[in-house]
């Protein structure tokens, strides 16, 4: 198979150079990238039941069997979504305003809240699609693969030494309020909780601050 070095200069620059070039450039991360943008186009507009390898084939103008040289099948691609909804759960929590110890775990609980309601579907496949791929309680945490999480232990173990926490397991303690934050955006995207936004997230913010509370040594004032 002829490569781009081995086209003769006198027709380096020809329609059928191009044409060469074309047919004879593997598939790259270009592809890839392009595949992986059409899934997450179509998760957006359609949710998880709107990404098929027809579909997403369609958008890129290739071969559904084209896929397949870049994602093993359909849930590579839902992996795919869930590590990029995670990477910008990321991104938002690290680009946060610093601050310390409790401060810091409630700014992570408001940042969580605005996640979920100001960017549903990246939220949506961070935390909400099966994947093999999300965070698993307690062992991922425990080893150190969440990059929020690690925060958040870190923060519990200071204030468990400092004897403002009890003394209870931080990945517990971690457990607990992620399952309470995350199951309330689960009840209000399901529309189970009245009311509109603003009286959602003052329902949030009370039953986290209760939540926090029940593990302080003292209540907070």
């Amino acid at each position: 198979m002829p490569d781009r070095q081995s086209v003769p200069p006198r027709i380096a620059n020809s329609g059928l150079a191009r044409r060469r070039r074309l047919k004879y450039t593997p598939y790259t991360l270009n592809t890839h990238d392009r595949i992986f943008r059409a899934a997450r186009r179509l998760f957006d507009e359609k949710g998880i039941e709107g990404v098929s390898l027809r579909g997403v084939a369609a958008k890129v103008g290739i071969t559904p069997m084209a896929i397949y040289r870049h994602f093993e099948d359909r849930q590579a691609l839902v992996d795919a979504l869930v590590l990029d909804g995670l990477a910008e759960w990321s991104a938002r929590v690290e680009a946060l305003p610093p601050c310390e110890g409790l401060a810091k775990l409630r700014q992570i609980g408001e940042a969580f809240l605005d996640f979920a309601l100001l960017a549903p579907r990246r939220f949506e496949a961070a935390f909400l699609l099966p994947s093999h791929k999300a965070r698993r309680y307690p062992d991922d945490f425990a080893a150190g693969h969440s990059p929020v999480g690690n925060i958040q232990l870190k923060i519990l173990d200071e204030l468990i030494a400092d004897g403002v926490v009890k003394p209870v397991p931080p990945v517990e303690i971690l457990l607990t309020s992620s399952a309470l934050s995350q199951g309330l955006v689960s009840l209000w995207r399901a529309g189970r909780i009245a009311g509109g936004e603003d009286e959602f997230r003052a329902l949030y913010h009370r039953a986290m601050r209760r939540a926090t509370e029940s593990f302080l040594a003292e209540t907070l004032p």
